[in-house]
């Protein structure tokens, strides 16, 4: 009982594998994939900073390195899955929200109950620190759909996420994703022209979408 069993709970996030049931190259845990958003997101938010935006830096490291914590009780759903609709999204983040509101109610000690709704909250909002989480949660998407690609990966799935989560990208008001477009995706794509895939002519598409 209480916070240890927080911290032991931790572990199950190594050995949840993001996008079950597809072959991969490359397998990525939740925990690895939490870990990298918390990068990208340090990054997006100098980017900002320079800029001129004002960051909340604790409210940042809250929600990106816990935003998957939930995860722990449903698993990955695969992308196009939990985005079939806008009703199923809304009723998966329900249930997730449901049973760690649970977890919290049941092992954290009063005391803490209030910081851990907190920081395990659903972070993606319309606050500047809640729009990089879905940058960079994105991007990390992109990274690992390139990568499949990039090896000669034909599942179409990778297509999907990758082209999906650019499309995403794109829309958000940022000052780091107009630096993302122009700066970092045309390295990426450049790295990935001797791929057996198209991912230039896959980017050119997400982006005229």
């Amino acid at each position: 009982m209480g916070i240890h069993t927080y911290f032991q709970s931790l572990t199950d996030l190594e050995r949840i594998i993001r996008c079950p049931g597809k072959f991969k190259f490359q397998e990525h845990s939740v925990s690895a994939h939490s870990w990298k958003v918390v990068q990208y997101a340090k990054t997006l938010a100098d980017i900002e900073e320079s800029n001129g935006v004002t960051v909340d830096w604790k409210k940042l490291y809250e929600i990106t390195s816990s935003h998957d914590y939930g995860e722990i009780f449903i698993g990955d759903i695969k992308t196009p899955v939990k985005h079939y609709s806008l009703e199923l999204r809304a009723m998966l983040q329900q249930v997730e929200e449901g049973m760690v509101a649970h977890f919290i109610d049941e092992h954290i000690p009063e005391t803490f109950k209030s910081i851990f709704r907190r920081q395990l909250r659903e972070g993606k909002d319309q606050s500047v620190e809640g729009q990089i989480l879905e940058v960079a949660d994105k991007m990390d998407q992109i990274y690992e759909a390139f990568a499949e690609l990039r090896a000669g990966n034909t599942e179409k799935e990778f297509i999907v996420m990758y082209r999906s989560a650019l499309i995403k990208i794109k829309q958000i008001k940022l000052h780091c994703v107009d630096y993302f477009l122009q700066h970092i995706l045309p390295d990426l794509v450049s790295e990935g022209a001797r791929s057996p895939i198209d991912i230039h002519q896959i980017t050119e598409e997400a982006l005229a979408a």
